[in-house]
């Protein structure tokens, strides 16, 4: 079954969402994308998705493919500056796609119509005995842009390498803005390469935000809390995002309101006899608590409420739940059978999904969504994703103890 409010593409295999943008009244969003195949491979296109609001995306033409020098077309960013719009997308070659380059691309007619590559703007520094280069962010620095690309170097350390731009044309490379060694473990591992390298500005803490990837295995979304001087990122805080198997690929972006935001892929969401895998998470509102990064499902999700659901029960297999407790148990059912248990403690919860089990760390208050097969769990400690498998065409939502309200979407 397909989830109804987190994007899947109609066909196909699709991992990082990028490039998300607020623009004329609608947004817009990009997404790695394998057209005509359920695994990933390397001759990555960028799909792209517009709406109203963040649940409501469809699908649209694909907005670049390989070709013209390229093998792939990787993950990157979307700029707007007044009425220039330009995508800064990782371009790789086989067979040796760990090291892409950084190019430009132009539209023909805005964002509704097709684009056109243009030069490789950004190489990997040479005097960087580097294994792996990719992920273009762009942010404002100024009167000018400032560019940050994930690395990997084959000392195991991972950076964060940065680049300046007065126009979005010409950049000047200035160093390494952030690294670490992966053999630091405490008080969480950070991998030795960042992928999808982001930075911003919350409550006057400046945070890293990546994936954490290590000998081509993709773990977690972690982070960096500090001061940026200009140049070099003065890391104060460390700490994990996501939990599960199933989130990676945060994509920064800014939504309707100027608030920062973050969405994710998740892994595993898929039906391989339907033709396509993957999914993207619901968005998130970002949260600075002292040093700790905070997550909260975007406005939007609201938006998509029915009426409150009358003791728990809700026709369909999508749901938003709220649910405060100091400890107790939560369980949903469909068809009659459990679905998922949530048996949570002062500040880590036990979820269990058919035979697989986590333990998750949560705060006081839990927000659950439900959307088919999707199951995402937040709070003040982090996000948590899975997969299920529900076993009707309904859902009804059990407390042991504390305070909760269950919530249609639609």
């Amino acid at each position: 079954m397909r989830p109804s409010l987190h994007f899947t593409a109609r066909s196909g295999w699709i991992n990082d969402p990028h490039g998300i943008t607020w623009r004329d009244g609608e947004y817009h969003a990009f997404f790695q994308y394998v057209p005509d195949r359920v695994e990933w491979a390397p001759s990555c296109h960028w799909g792209h998705a517009s709406g109203p609001d963040l649940l409501s995306l469809r699908e649209r033409d694909v907005v670049l493919a390989p070709g013209d020098g390229d093998d792939g077309i990787w993950t990157g960013c979307l700029m707007v500056d007044g009425d220039d719009l330009r995508i800064f997308y990782t371009a790789i070659t086989e067979p040796d796609f760990g090291i892409g380059r950084v190019r430009v691309a132009t539209p023909d007619a805005g964002l509704d119509g097709a684009w056109v590559k243009g030069e490789v703007v950004v190489t990997a520094p040479a005097e960087l005995d580097l294994i792996a280069f990719r992920d273009p962010f762009i942010r404002r620095d100024g009167d000018g842009w400032r560019m940050f690309v994930g690395a990997a170097g084959r000392d195991g350390t991972a950076m964060a390498l940065t680049w300046t731009s007065p126009d979005l044309r010409a950049w000047r490379y200035t160093g390494v803005a952030l690294e670490r060694s992966t053999e630091l473990t405490e008080p969480v591992w950070m991998g030795a390469l960042w992928e999808c390298p982001q930075f911003v500005t919350l409550d006057g803490g400046d945070i890293m935000i990546s994936s954490v990837w290590d000998a081509d295995i993709l773990h977690y979304a972690g982070y960096a809390v500090g001061g940026f001087d200009g140049d070099r990122f003065d890391a104060e805080a460390w700490g994990r995002l996501t939990y599960g198997d199933g989130l990676y690929a945060p994509s920064l972006f800014v939504d309707a309101e100027g608030a920062a935001c973050l969405q994710f892929w998740i892994r595993g969401v898929g039906d391989h006899d339907a033709g396509w895998e993957g999914a993207h998470s619901v968005p998130y509102r970002l949260g600075l608590e002292g040093a700790v990064l905070t997550a909260t499902p975007h406005p939007d999700v609201a938006r998509h409420r029915g009426p409150l659901a009358i003791d728990g029960r809700v026709a369909g297999l999508a749901a938003d739940i709220e649910w405060s407790a100091t400890s107790g148990r939560l369980t949903v059912r469909s068809g009659g059978a459990e679905a998922v248990t949530v048996d949570k403690g002062e500040a880590d919860a036990v979820v269990r999904v058919g035979t697989q089990q986590w333990t998750v760390p949560v705060g006081a208050a839990v927000r659950i969504i439900l959307d088919g097969p999707v199951f995402e769990l937040s709070s003040e400690a982090g996000v948590f994703s899975a997969v299920l498998a529900p076993l009707g065409d309904d859902l009804h939502v059990e407390t042991t103890a504390g305070t909760g309200a269950v919530y249609p979407l639609r």
